[in-house]
């Protein structure tokens, strides 16, 4: 824990996740930005220089379009303090800058993914990184599953090395809160695959009281208990998944939810021929867009007698505005359950962006900054990055 670390004098080379969009060179979401400041902000009171490295994208060598400049800028204005920037991360130049800063300064290195080394996680790029600072602070936990230079190979060189305050808010409420949760405890799952989501349903399937599946995520189920869906979303390794999965539903004898009704159309472009449908009336040439009313009912109504509620995933194409109402209102119950006191805790990516555009932002318990690695985690997999920490302890 960074708590544990003298940080007085120290130089803290700092990984964060600062993966955000950008556009004309600015920053068009800083959310992932203002989640650092609590990490940055103690290690500057402790008396430290602060070197922060982050990845920008997926970059094929050098691009400008994925700068870290736009984030440095943006970072000063919310700090009111100079970010100092270098154009490389590995340069002379750049490490010349780190080694001479004085405490209570910045220094934000280039996006880290510019050189190979960082994603194959090599050992002489983790090194060079490693002469940035005395201590080493790994606060990004969007990649904290993933085996990088920058996140797993960086910690070998450090002997002083832990985890920051958005780390350790992600892990408890990911983790702690997860595998001892307040009950009643609900799960909702959506988005579109199964594929990557089989151990998390079957965990969850065994941990929660109730476990609701909406979304394109339902479509494999329904299709195995016989209903007429139809979407180029569902394949036959999906279908297996779900046979195996109901197939332990029924072992332990939990149900898994599913809608009883859809917002339908020929396509996603057809607004002029929107129906709700029965799960039973529904053929394989209806396009299930949006959980429809009856299901958005039920679904509430099992969620206002919860005591502690996960959500990942959206219920429908919640970024069309004709197809979003499900998922906005299943939105704004889990939020007004929050300002009555229950646990809400909401996955990272997609059900973030979602909950940005229905509620107030910062009404939920726990909105993650990670898709894959809460995925993964909430999975009850070992991140690569926290292993690594783990191992040099």
């Amino acid at each position: 824990m960074i708590e544990n670390i003298n940080l007085s004098d120290k130089k803290v080379l700092l990984r964060v996740d600062y993966n955000v969009p950008i556009e004309n060179g600015l920053v068009l979401d800083d959310y992932r930005i203002k989640k650092s400041l609590q990490t940055i902000n103690y290690c500057l009171e402790q008396g430290a220089a602060i070197i922060i490295m982050s990845h920008l994208g997926r970059p094929n060598g050098i691009d400008e379009s994925l700068s870290l400049r736009p984030v440095a800028d943006r970072l000063s204005e919310i700090l009111n303090k100079e970010v100092l920037f270098s154009d490389d991360c590995i340069s002379d130049k750049a490490l010349l800058k780190s080694t001479t800063l004085d405490k209570g300064q910045i220094h934000l290195l280039e996006n880290l993914r510019f050189h190979e080394g960082e994603l194959d996680n090599d050992a002489n790029f983790s090194k060079i990184l490693s002469f940035h600072g005395d201590v080493y602070i790994n606060d990004a936990f969007g990649t904290a599953h993933r085996a990088h230079a920058s996140n797993v190979g960086v910690v070998d060189f450090f002997d002083e090395h832990g985890i920051g305050f958005l780390m350790k808010k992600e892990l408890k409420y990911l983790s702690n809160e997860i595998s001892e949760p307040i009950r009643p405890f609900s799960v909702v799952m959506g988005g579109a695959k199964i594929k990557g989501k089989i151990e998390l349903i079957e965990n969850f399937l065994k941990k929660s009281d109730n476990l609701i599946v909406g979304g394109a995520l339902s479509f494999p189920f329904l299709k195995v208990k016989g209903y007429d869906i139809n979407s180029p979303l569902i394949n036959d390794e999906d279908i297996k998944c779900a046979e195996h999965l109901l197939s332990i539903s029924e072992k332990i004898k939990k149900d898994i939810i599913l809608p009883s009704d859809f917002v339908v159309s020929t396509s996603l472009d057809d607004f002029t021929n929107i129906d709700i449908k029965q799960i039973e009336e529904i053929n394989s040439s209806d396009g299930c867009y949006d959980i429809g009313p009856e299901t958005t009912m039920h679904f509430s109504q099992i969620l206002s007698l919860s005591e502690t509620i996960l959500w990942n995933g959206p219920l429908g194409v919640s970024e069309n505005p004709y197809f979003g109402t499900g998922t906005q209102q299943i939105c704004r119950i889990i939020e007004e359950l929050s300002n009555n006191g229950i646990i809400s805790i909401l996955g990272g990516g997609d059900t973030a962006a979602a909950a940005k555009k229905f509620s107030q932002f910062d009404t939920f318990t726990h909105i993650s900054t990670g898709g894959g690695a809460s995925l993964e985690l909430l999975s009850g997999s070992k991140l690569p990055a926290l292993k690594a920490l783990e191992k040099n302890e």
